[in-house]
């Protein structure tokens, strides 16, 4: 007898277990909101190895850049870059500048006209393919803190400690090829994801934790005004106590004009 009470406890346990409704997975499950954005990483773009900035000086309100490597030139097309189905420039290849993480000015040359007001600031150049996603080498960017006065840097020195920067969307996108899918871009300084940090997207909102440096196309923005803010966070999530961080931006997304009667 007291065997057969044993088997039916453990009958009516077992069912009891199997007819319950099942908790934690599920649960957690049903408890996440649905995204309104879906972010999908790039594929590998076209690569280029030897691409590097070899030099960067600013005097009398003009930059000169020294471009090096034979893989990547200033001005034509990345090879690739129909098959991005993101904002293409026409112009080309070109040199993202940034100056205090404010939006950046693209620069299809080496040597330009520029204006710096006098203090201190953070200076980031990278390298760009043609569709403005950055080039993610050691050799690609220039990342210094520096002194302007009559716009001249008079003193300069290597970024130190973690940074991010802003990159991508920026300005206005106009028509489904340029807003059905739209680049998210960013520059990493003196910081690795996947090794104790990660970077906190806010679309509109929506937080999305990102723990790869690579460009994601952002899908599902509405028309209009959008705004995206860049966190740079630890392993715990907490932010970053570093310069410029966190870093937001409005941009804007517009159908392709009606055609003239």
């Amino acid at each position: 007898m007291r065997t057969l009470g044993i088997f039916l406890f453990l009958s009516i346990f077992f069912t009891a277990c199997q007819n319950s409704p099942k908790g934690g997975e599920e649960q957690a499950q049903a408890e996440t909101p649905e995204m309104k954005y879906k972010l999908t990483p790039f594929a590998e773009s076209a690569a280029f190895p030897d691409a590097k900035i070899e030099d960067m000086k600013f005097e009398n309100g003009k930059f000169k850049f020294a471009i090096g490597g034979e893989s990547y030139k200033l001005g034509v097309q990345t090879p690739d870059a129909g098959a991005k189905m993101c904002a293409n420039s026409a112009e080309g290849q070109h040199i993202h500048l940034i100056v205090d993480n404010e939006p950046y000015a693209a620069k299809y040359q080496a040597e330009f006209d520029y204006e710096i007001p006098d203090g201190s600031h953070y200076l980031l150049a990278f390298l760009s393919r043609s569709y403005h996603e950055s080039i993610k080498t050691q050799e690609a960017f220039r990342a210094e803190k520096v002194m302007v006065s009559g716009n001249t840097i008079t003193e300069s020195e290597p970024a130190s400690g973690p940074m991010l920067f802003y990159s991508r969307p920026k300005g206005t996108y106009t028509g489904k090829a340029e807003t059905e899918k739209v680049m998210l871009d960013f520059y990493l300084v003196n910081a690795s994801m996947g090794e104790g940090y990660k970077v906190k997207a806010d679309i509109n909102g929506e937080t999305h934790l990102l723990d790869s440096w690579q460009p994601y196309y952002i899908e599902g923005l509405p028309m209009g005004e959008n705004t995206i803010t860049l966190t740079l966070v630890d392993r715990e999530g907490n932010p970053v106590q570093a310069p410029l961080n966190p870093v937001s931006r409005t941009f804007t997304l517009q159908e392709d004009p009606a055609p003239a009667n």
